[in-house]
């Protein structure tokens, strides 16, 4: 059971707006505690701990090298950290999950999945290919008139019906990136994990997706964004992590963790923040408004 101070704190890294929210503050997403993990001869991480709270829509901020890409790969089970006394990656409480059961409760939406995702896929098939986890739909696979009705209404929300048809590789990089978001929705799972979700797209894109995340976060889903870029974190992400070189370096409310000193020092480079309308974004220090 959580104790006062416990609770505390998780209501004051996530501001909840309202007495009925407070509950969605009590149980951990994910729980990382002490892990040391190797991506091959290398060590990412030596100890790292961290906990995001259902609800607490999440920005985890680093520059390359940062161990981003090795934290997505701890969530989604393709690494898991040195065995040790102590030592565990927890999602929803638990250490092991069947795919099938965890689909419907963790989304994942990686730009490696994006790299190595079946060229030859069409659109409706890349949504329906979240039923099964696979990369594509193959002849084995079945599916209900239910989940096909599913992923058109996933389509239709998502703005991409126009486009079932049409073959993955034959897609802009916003399109690809709206369908995989749908592979990940057609099983409504409550958190969503998204890997730098704007790299790539043109500004046209960048914002229509952003406002796909928004409607998310507004639909109660909890949001992790996994990113070096400041700009796509949007209004209603509440809590910032820094990681740098594996290890955590600052953790707190956004507007307090996002300032210029904190980000200069990350990225190692003079940065001038400058912030409007909710959203935040870097300059070089040497910069002045106008």
């Amino acid at each position: 059971m959580s104790t006062v101070n416990d609770i505390y704190a998780q209501l004051e890294q996530c501001e909840p707006r309202s007495v009925s929210q407070f509950r969605r503050y009590m149980d951990n997403i994910i729980e990382i505690n002490n892990a040391i993990v190797y991506r091959g001869p290398n060590r990412v991480f030596d100890g790292l701990t961290l906990k995001i709270a259902e609800g607490c829509n999440t920005a985890i901020l680093g520059p390359n090298g940062a161990g981003k890409s090795t934290l997505l790969k701890l969530l989604s089970r393709e690494l898991y950290p040195v065995h040790q006394n102590g030592s565990y990656v927890r999602i929803y409480g638990r250490e092991r999950w069947d795919v099938w059961e965890l689909r419907s409760h963790l989304g994942i939406i990686s730009n490696d999945l994006q790299q190595s995702y079946a060229a030859h896929a069409v659109g409706t098939d890349v949504i329906l290919s979240g039923y099964y986890s696979s990369i594509g739909r193959w002849k084995h696979q079945h599916f209900t008139d239910q989940q096909r009705l599913r992923a058109d209404d996933v389509a239709r929300t998502l703005g991409i019906s126009n486009l079932k048809d049409r073959r993955f590789a034959a897609m802009s990089t916003g399109e690809q990136r709206r369908f995989l978001l749908g592979r990940a929705l057609v099983n409504d799972p409550d958190t969503l994990v998204m890997d730098e979700p704007t790299s790539g797209l043109d500004l046209k894109a960048c914002f229509q997706y952003l406002d796909i995340i928004r409607r998310l976060m507004a639909d109660s889903k909890t949001v992790v964004l996994v990113t070096h870029h400041i700009h796509e974190i949007p209004p209603e992400i509440s809590r910032v992590v820094l990681l740098s070189r594996g290890r955590v370096t600052a953790d707190g409310e956004k507007s307090d963790i996002l300032s210029d000193r904190r980000l200069s020092d990350l990225f190692d480079t003079p940065i001038h923040l400058m912030y409007r309308n909710g959203y935040y974004q870097a300059v070089p220090a040497s910069c002045t408004e106008s």
